[in-house]
């Protein structure tokens, strides 16, 4: 008896200690790798365990991974403000963290960046990290896997500027760093697989393209529970085929992906899908469809946005806030030299009068006391003309300060010919802020130059970029031509039908009927 209750106390001992101090480095990498399989399974679920983990286990380590897995989860679902929340909540790391946990870190802030859209911000970060040869050469299992994502988030960023070779270059190197020991390295070269497809497809490489994409669905659909990955694929697979107008095969493929995380709080891909099958549709003049498909787009992605914004809002918070600590501390330390120099100019002062008032004691000579006051009257006037002077070159300094030089206003104008040759500029929430944090410029200073050089403001240069596109793409792909006006509006990203009619009209000096309607005549003709 008594020894039974001396392995029943062992057993609660052991228990208690792996709660308190956390599990051990096995069993955190079995439960860390469950959670991860989780997140392309159900978000919900992966969030719920993760959550779970995250209160029992203390190790400092441990809940910097998972938070990363809990910030994915939410941006699976398309809630950016949790998921910039779950990034943010750290615990105090005013020890001395691993070489690991160091770069696992900054391979977070990359992935929030990429997430909200901040390319540059992410890609700036991966090419600091990618340039350690300490990271490319280890043979950490963590540090490894660590390299792959990375290697693989900077192919996104170059993908969504249209560098595809470089993209697929960078894929390449993910998969050297996978060893496919687990389910984590499972899912991401699974991840590249299908991002490769799609960049294949981009160049127009379709026989390479569609001999993989192919391999990649039977090889999903030979694992169990893999709803996410197998959607992805056959959501990139309705491409292929809209772009072969094979317009009934891609709604078909579409369909049977969205069947897979219809009942899933994957929102993220729900939205590609609602998009794709309303355009798909709207091709097979199924206006029934197209209306039902387009509201679901419509309304899941007016949902998403609110967060996305607020995410931005709090990361260009977060840069704003840094810049402007720099600005003050700036200020203050001119301040403090300043006041210091008053300072000592008025010591100097007062011991030049206290020289007076010995020198007026000492000698009782009327004329001689004049004098010395008159000179001590030049040298106190000489002394404020000086401290005026000063004042005015620090009035002048602060005003020279406030104008954008010739070098920057050319740096801005290079970022934004590189802006203007992506498509960017199609995305519903642009913003001026949105677009000065993704270009790392100065509000003012982009303002200031659009103003400037493109001879409208900020709202007008974007209209006048989208009018151009959707113009353009009208009179090269005759697809378009079949469209509705609303439907070009919301592909342009107006957010109403009369706003974009109004603003191609200023553009063009036609309405975009007319307009359709003399392109279509050319092509006739």
């Amino acid at each position: 008896m008594f020894k039974n209750s001396g392995r029943i106390l062992l057993l609660i001992l052991i228990v208690y200690s792996i709660v308190i101090n956390g599990q051990s480095g096995s069993d955190f990498n079995i439960i860390a790798d469950k959670a991860f399989q989780k997140l392309y399974q159900n978000s919900d679920d992966c969030i719920s365990y993760t959550q779970g983990i995250l209160v029992s286990d203390q190790d400092i380590e441990h809940k910097i991974i998972l938070q990363n897995i809990l910030s994915q989860a939410f941006a699976m679902k398309g809630d950016y403000m949790q998921s910039v929340n779950s990034f943010s909540q750290k615990e105090d790391q005013n020890q001395n963290l691993s070489y690991f946990m160091q770069v696992f870190g900054d391979y977070n802030l990359a992935d929030q960046y990429q997430n909200l859209g901040l390319y540059n911000q992410s890609k700036k970060i991966i090419v600091h990290l990618l340039s350690d040869q300490k990271l490319l050469t280890s043979n950490d299992p963590k540090l490894r896997i660590t390299t792959a994502k990375l290697y693989q988030l900077q192919a996104l960023n170059l993908g969504i500027n249209r560098d595809y070779p470089n993209a697929l270059k960078n894929l390449d190197k993910s998969d050297q760093y996978i060893d496919l020991y687990n389910e984590e390295h499972s899912i991401i070269k699974m991840e590249n697989r299908i991002f490769r497809s799609s960049y294949l497809m981009k160049q127009n490489k379709l026989s390479e393209y569609r001999k993989l994409i192919e391999s990649i669905i039977s090889d999903l659909e030979k694992q169990p529970n893999q709803p996410f990955l197998l959607g992805l694929a056959y959501e990139n697979l309705s491409r292929y085929y809209f772009l072969i107008q094979d317009y009934k095969t891609s709604a078909q493929k579409l369909e049977l992906g969205l069947s897979l995380i219809e009942n899933l709080p994957f929102n993220n891909l729900k939205i590609k899908f609602y998009e794709s099958l309303s355009r798909t549709y709207f091709a097979l003049h199924d206006d029934a469809k197209y209306h039902q498909y387009n509201k679901y787009y419509n309304d899941l992605k007016t949902k998403t946005n609110s967060s996305t914004r607020e995410g931005i809002r709090y990361i260009v918070k977060l840069v704003e806030t840094n810049q402007n600590k720099n600005i003050e501390f700036q200020k203050q330390t001119y301040l403090q030299s300043f006041w210091i120099s008053a300072l000592i100019l008025a010591f100097i002062i007062i011991g030049l009068f206290t020289y007076f008032i010995i020198i007026y004691n000492k000698n009782k000579d009327l004329k001689r006391q004049f004098e010395f006051f008159e000179k001590q009257d030049n040298r106190q006037k000489e002394a404020i003309s000086s401290v005026s002077g000063l004042v005015k070159k620090i009035s002048d300094a602060e005003k020279s300060s406030n104008k954008i030089s010739k070098e920057k206003e050319e740096e801005i104008l290079q970022k934004l010919k590189q802006f203007e040759q992506s498509d960017r500029y199609l995305h519903k929430n642009m913003s001026l802020s949105m677009l000065s944090s993704q270009l790392e410029v100065n509000t003012k200073y982009l303002s200031e130059v659009i103003n400037n050089n493109k001879e409208k403001n900020f709202n007008g240069y974007i209209n006048k970029l989208r009018i151009n596109h959707i113009a353009q793409l009208l009179k090269n792909d005759s697809t378009f031509l079949n469209y509705k006006v609303s439907y070009l509006a919301e592909y342009s990203g107006f957010s109403s039908h009369s706003a974009f009619a109004t603003v191609f009209k200023s553009v063009t000096g036609m309405s975009p009927n007319a307009y359709i309607q003399e392109i279509s005549k050319s092509k006739v003709s």
